[in-house]
């Protein structure tokens, strides 16, 4: 079992910053590639931002430049640093990992969101 905690969202202004983190936890063998996804409401979850293992970035489109995805390998760790906040960036973001825990067998885990609020 994997658990997956999000924290760092909240409410800001417009052209604000803030700094995700999501921790796993649990029996972890090794955790492949790490994400951010976020849900508005009436809205699909649609990818944010995704790091590798390796290191190998990919953005939506809408954040590029704005955003920045990193992670900390030794404390299974992902980060989401987010500037430039728009009110179209209004969302429960939830972290998403992969985890291989024999051989090539992955499942994935999400965590329970955490809100995030950019009010104009």
């Amino acid at each position: 079992q994997v658990q997956l905690v999000e924290s760092g969202g909240g409410l800001v202004q417009a052209g604000g910053s803030l700094r995700l983190s999501c921790a796993a936890s649990g029996r972890i063998f090794s955790i492949n590639a790490m994400g951010w996804y976020r849900q508005a409401p009436g809205n699909e979850r649609e990818l944010v931002a995704r790091i590798t293992s390796g290191g190998s970035t990919n953005y939506a489109d809408s954040v590029k430049g704005r955003f920045t995805i990193s992670r900390d390998n030794a404390a299974n760790t992902v980060f989401l640093q987010m500037n430039s906040l728009k009110p179209e960036d209004t969302a429960v973001y939830y972290c998403n990992a992969d985890h291989s825990y024999f051989r090539d067998y992955v499942r994935t885990y999400w965590g329970q969101g955490t809100q995030v609020t950019v009010s104009s």
